[in-house]
């Protein structure tokens, strides 16, 4: 059976993130998205626990569901931590992914922190002075069954490989923890070929989540498994992605790397977008204002890898979409959350089951009967990777077009706008 996995998302108590970030509206959209396993997220912080523990019912070994509704969606234990110190006199800081498979150890991981002064009522990703390698040995040493996975490995502020605040080697990085690492989050800048230049990871699972901040974002990254529907649970999960097993891992979703907002370099405030060669010809600095550009994946990707571009080993495969309110609003020339865009997406779920149902599965005759050709022809897109984008930089997201100029398909058919 198909599971499509979100394992990285926030709550409501994470900074920066919506007040609908709750059990009911993250169970609500993962419904509508198609996501059958989603992570809490957060559950270091003392209020979102109180809250998982009064919603959350065991289901699957190691796995929960929702009480007022536990016929589907799984969600599993999950939270994000923000490492910042200094080591080899330079300021680091890494963001860790932790899963953990029950309340029990939880509570041991949350009291190992409050024992080292980290407050954890501040944020719901909480910041500490621990190192990587350190909050790594707490967890396995509370549950080695718990997984510790490097969150968006390449974002340049606060990840494993950032180029201003992360390592050049997961050994620099997790010293004698580096054995239980066994998997790094791809993040939304960079996707599985621009991973594979590197021969160090050949050994690591890459996968994908959202990193959501709102319910509607959940899913834009995802991992899909293959498990039978009896032997889903966190242990099988985790065995998947220790044991990089590609019959059970069928592939990860991600965003067109440009789309993500720190792929190329650049300066947000001066509007400057450059690719590595263009860094390099002006010294890495800003042409306009002369202040150090923010180095971007494509960049740090390039410094590190020891394989040319276009290297494909045998492994997990992976596909890119663009989310469904995108594709909508790119049709149709508004925002992606404007009442038109919402207002067909909702027809579009209603007639169509899910939104990865109707971006992986659906055949285009399928689509064709549930919404206008524009639409399909920009799904289609989507699909065989015929898509425009500027690329994002320095905190900037990318703008993707699912249509060339000319393209859409005038009124002359019928239209559901």
């Amino acid at each position: 059976m198909r599971y499509i996995a979100d394992l990285h998302i926030h709550s409501k108590y994470s900074r920066a993130c919506s007040k609908d970030l709750d059990i009911p509206h993250i169970f609500q959209w993962a419904k509508i998205k198609g996501i059958d396993i989603v992570g809490t997220g957060d559950f270091t912080h003392p209020g979102w626990l109180k809250h998982l523990k009064e919603n959350l019912v065991p289901a699957a070994s190691g796995l929960f569901k929702f009480k007022d509704d536990p016929t589907s969606v799984f969600f599993m234990l999950t939270a994000e931590l923000s490492c910042i110190y200094s080591q080899g006199g330079k300021c680091r800081r890494i963001h860790l992914c932790i899963l953990a498979p029950d309340f029990l150890t939880v509570d041991k991981i949350i009291a190992a922190l409050l024992k080292r002064k980290v407050n954890l009522s501040a944020d719901g990703r909480p910041i500490m002075g621990l190192s990587a390698q350190e909050v790594a040995k707490i967890v396995f040493d509370i549950n080695p069954l718990a997984m510790v996975i490097p969150a968006h490995a390449w974002t340049p502020w606060f990840s494993v490989f950032g180029s201003h605040s992360g390592f050049n080697t997961l050994e620099e990085c997790f010293g004698e923890m580096t054995k239980y690492i066994y998997s790094i989050e791809t993040g939304l800048s960079s996707d599985p070929p621009m991973n594979w230049r590197l021969s160090a990871l050949d050994k690591i699972t890459l996968i994908s989540n959202s990193d959501a901040h709102s319910p509607a974002n959940l899913g834009r990254e995802a991992n899909v498994f293959e498990i039978a529907e009896t032997e889903v649970s966190f242990n099988e999960i985790c065995r998947i992605i220790k044991e990089k097993d590609q019959k059970r891992f069928l592939y990860t979703i991600e965003f067109f790397p440009e789309e993500g907002k720190y792929h190329w370099d650049g300066h947000r405030d001066c509007q400057v977008q450059f690719k590595p060669a263009q860094t390099q010809k002006n010294k890495g600095l800003c042409p306009v204002c002369k202040k150090p550009l923010t180095i971007g994946v494509v960049n740090q990707v390039e410094k590190l890898a020891d394989r040319p571009e276009g290297f494909t080993p045998k492994t997990i495969g992976f596909k890119s979409l663009v989310p469904l309110p995108e594709i909508i609003a790119s049709v149709v020339g508004v925002g992606k959350s404007s009442k038109k865009v919402t207002a067909i997406y909702q027809d579009l779920i209603a007639k169509g089951g899910n939104e990865f149902k109707i971006l992986l599965d659906l055949s285009a005759s399928e689509l064709e009967k549930i919404t206008t050709p524009d639409i399909v022809l920009a799904i289609n897109n989507v699909r065989s990777g015929q898509v425009e984008i500027s690329a994002g930089y320095d905190g900037v997201y990318g703008v993707v077009k699912v249509l060339k100029e000319g393209s859409i398909i005038k009124p002359k058919q019928k239209s559901l706008f």
